[in-house]
């Protein structure tokens, strides 16, 4: 787990950048408290030890799971909590663009644009000015990549992640405390952050938002968990 500072970002796109989508609308600040991310996508082994099962299409030990849909990973965390007495959850939307920005103000924490050799995406169709890079077609080893300034490894591509939130429009009366949003808006759609190994890299940027029923599943999809604690310290390692 990867201790995440306390602080203060603008979530969602002003109205003049081009990449923006009418549902990353209006731009917000919001103010959070510290709290602890998983510093990869949960893996095929670490949901095999909790679960007693591996549904992945692309096997490997070390890569994400996938083919979980949101209830599969919210019983994971609750499985999980029981059995550490510590309280684990999916990150709530907004943690979960914090975390991936890590202090930056850029469509990608790598900047301006990405590369098939920085994430793992559909690499025949770039960002901005790039070049074409390399379509994989599958997922990949978890930590195959650089990480952000935070310390967290593939928050853009490789596998979607759920967030606790319900899906909304747009983020008008959203939250700005960092919790999620769990009323109102389209109860059965569930968010999803960071774009996939088979999705374009528009879809990867940190403030991209997209959704899904949450009773679907699909090797696109995986998720990272976060952990409260009363006091939160950073974890010295």
């Amino acid at each position: 787990m990867v201790y995440i500072p306390a602080g203060s970002f603008l979530m969602g796109l002003p109205e003049d950048k081009a990449e923006r989508h009418s549902d990353e609308n209006p731009q917000h600040s919001l103010t959070l408290q510290p709290f602890y991310m998983s510093k990869y996508p949960i893996t095929q082994n670490q949901y095999q030890t909790i679960m007693g099962e591996n549904p992945s299409h692309f096997k490997g030990g070390n890569r994400p799971v996938e083919t979980v849909n949101w209830y599969n990973a919210k019983e994971f965390c609750q499985k999980l909590s029981q059995k550490t007495d510590k309280i684990y959850t999916l990150p709530s939307e907004s943690q979960w663009e914090y975390a991936c920005r890590a202090g930056t103000t850029t469509p990608f924490y790598f900047g301006e644009t990405i590369t098939s050799d920085l994430v793992n995406y559909h690499g025949n169709f770039p960002y901005g000015n790039a070049s074409k890079g390399k379509y994989r077609g599958e997922t990949t080893d978890v930590g195959s990549f650089p990480p952000n300034a935070f310390g967290l490894y593939n928050m853009h591509g490789n596998v979607y992640e759920w967030c606790l939130d319900v899906w909304h429009d747009n983020y008008h009366n959203a939250p700005t405390d960092g919790s999620a949003w769990e009323s109102g808006g389209n109860s059965t759609g569930k968010v999803l952050r960071g774009g996939s190994w088979n999705y374009y890299s528009w879809f990867c940027r940190s403030g991209c938002r997209d959704w899904v029923n949450g009773d679907c599943c699909s090797d696109y999809w995986g998720f990272r968990i976060v952990w409260f604690a009363s006091l939160v310290f950073p974890v010295r390692s």
